[in-house]
């Protein structure tokens, strides 16, 4: 695979709403496309990178730094066949995982279109539909979030996640269950907000059928993880904790979580995602997607990577419209079904990149050539 010249791009997207969760609010994504040409051919990705390093160390402005200076210059001094042979390439550079993602997301969407193939036939996925869910942020009022979970229901979707923090989370919880019933698929997302000092806070949640309490304790943690799970019988869901096969195991092994939300940016790209899911497949522990508020060229990868088996539970790969006025990819990424989305049978991600919408919006980009 000759890689010719990479594009970076920094696009200010505003979103539809204000989304809030327990680390901050959004109200205009900051992401990195990233565009890998080579052959006549090219490939995309986006970096889930935020502008602060609330979620996780990285930034967008690390990211970029990260692929200037030390990854993309690797792309340009090494052979690559294959996009494993990124994933092996960017190794020693230790976690900046976001950074490393795009650019093998964006290998990876170009390998699948040279092989005339699309990226979810790549990664070895055979679902031509898949489930999704979707994310409800922290709203001003109880009352806020019931019309959001009214509304979404009303659309479909398999799985309602709910962001929680301390102060905003039990009376949320009861009252979705007291207005929709027990049969609603539901689940809290805490985002590290809580400790083992919050023991009573889980307890209660613990009565309400959630489907899972995610990420609940601290972000690079796996040892409280596991005293809350054996205090609970709503399993434990990691997230941020999670980075390689070797958390999973660990965390796995500990006892730590019940399910894994893979977040193909968080854990370093699609090739270590593959090697996750194969992981917890083999450990009957069940995985999903997390969104990291992606426009659709990050929601086209997310849906490649669900067509892998164990993905069994709804991710949060929803409707584009919901969060943009308009996206940079054509087709739209919308719903085909009430909480469903087909998989693009095209070759590689099965988007198209629409340039003029990329205008609108980009404020920074550069050229990279060997």
């Amino acid at each position: 695979m000759k890689i010719e010249r990479i594009e970076l791009q920094q696009l200010h997207m505003p979103l539809r709403f204000r989304f809030e969760t327990s680390f901050g609010s959004t109200v205009m994504k900051d992401l990195l496309l990233v565009s890998v040409y080579g052959e006549g051919g090219v490939g995309h990705a986006e970096c889930v990178a935020m502008p602060d390093p609330y979620y996780n160390e990285e930034t967008t402005e690390t990211a970029w730094h990260m692929m200037e200076r030390f990854l993309v210059p690797k792309l340009f001094a090494n052979p690559i066949e294959t996009p494993e042979d990124v994933d092996r390439l960017f190794a020693p550079v230790r976690r900046n995982n976001m950074a490393k993602a795009v650019l093998e997301g964006a290998i990876w969407d170009l390998y699948s279109k040279q092989k005339g193939i699309s990226l979810a036939k790549a990664l070895g996925g055979e679902k031509s539909v898949i489930d999704v869910g979707i994310s409800i942020g922290i709203e001003p009022t109880v009352g806020q979030v019931l019309d959001k979970v009214e509304r979404h229901l009303g659309e479909g979707y398999k799985k309602i996640k709910v962001k929680i923090k301390p102060g905003f989370d039990v009376e949320v919880i009861r009252s979705i269950r007291e207005r929709f019933g027990d049969d609603v698929p539901l689940m809290a997302d805490a985002n590290s907000a809580y400790t083992m000092e919050h023991l009573d806070v889980m307890k209660e949640l613990d009565q309400y059928g959630l489907i899972m309490i995610e990420q609940p304790l601290a972000h690079d943690d796996i040892i409280d993880h596991a005293k809350l799970q054996k205090e609970l019988r709503t399993p434990i869901c990691l997230d941020e904790s999670i980075h390689s096969v070797e958390d999973a195991r660990k965390a796995i092994e500990l006892g730590s979580c019940k399910i894994i939300n893979i977040k193909v940016g968080r854990v370093g790209g699609l090739t270590e995602s593959k090697r996750i899911h194969d992981f917890c497949q083999a450990h009957d522990i069940p995985v999903w997607c997390g969104g990291m508020i992606e426009s659709g060229v990050g929601r086209a990868h997310n849906i490649a990577i669900t067509t892998l088996p164990n993905f069994t539970i709804p991710g949060d790969t929803a409707a584009s419209s919901r969060y943009w006025e308009e996206d940079i990819v054509e087709p739209g990424v919308e719903l085909v079904a009430p909480g469903q989305m087909a998989v693009p049978d095209r070759h590689g991600i099965g988007f198209t990149v629409n340039p003029r919408a990329v205008g609108k919006y980009v404020i920074r980009s550069v050229n990279f050539r060997p």
